[in-house]
């Protein structure tokens, strides 16, 4: 990933790999037992809803769901890596508000874009955008993504993927953030 400085992993991270690793493992014959033809990609589920009890999946649409569950469990039982996700479908209120609390601390809709995008032009809103965590399950996504339509969309944020099945394998051009193409069109200046 290209961002000024790369964060190092940190050791708590591959300890919550290991642990969610060891936990999908232990899963696997109750998996094997209820759906023998997904069992790891059930018991990745199970295991990392145990890592990420808050994560909520929901919204989402199928296409990017299917993307972000395959990448996932190939992450966790392949490389021993953890993908969580810390936002993915928004209502359009949410994102509303979102955007004017940037806009309010920022000081303009302008600068507000570079953050957070209002709903009419937010993917969250179309349920076709993951922000993900910890930094290292970025990373992953971002070399192993285009295989899951799974795109890294911004310089400016790490952790922002979109499911993009257009693309066709090719990652689509990424901006420097999100409001780009506002400013562009609409020549304001940040």
């Amino acid at each position: 990933m290209d961002e000024p400085r790369t964060l190092p992993p940190r050791p708590r991270d591959r300890l919550y790999a290991a642990v969610t690793l060891v936990l999908a493992v232990l899963l696997l014959p109750a998996a094997f037992a209820r759906h023998p033809g997904r069992a790891r990609e059930l018991a990745c589920r199970w295991a990392l809803r145990m890592r990420f009890p808050a994560e909520d999946l929901t919204g989402l649409t199928d296409g990017a769901m299917a993307a972000f569950t395959a990448a996932r469990t190939e992450a966790l039982w392949r490389h021993g890596q953890l993908i969580g996700l810390t936002s993915g479908y928004r209502d359009p209120v949410v994102q509303q508000r979102m955007f004017d609390e940037e806009v309010r601390r920022s000081g303009s809709p302008a600068s507000a874009r570079m953050l957070v995008l209002p709903p009419a032009e937010s993917s969250h809103v179309k349920g076709i955008a993951l922000d993900v965590r910890p930094h290292e399950g970025a990373r992953w996504l971002e070399e192993h993504g285009a295989r899951y339509d799974l795109y890294r969309m911004y310089d400016n944020e790490w952790w922002h993927f979109e499911y993009r099945p257009e693309s066709g394998g090719t990652p689509p051009r990424r901006r420097p953030h999100p409001g780009v193409r506002y400013v562009i069109e609409n020549g304001d200046q940040l």
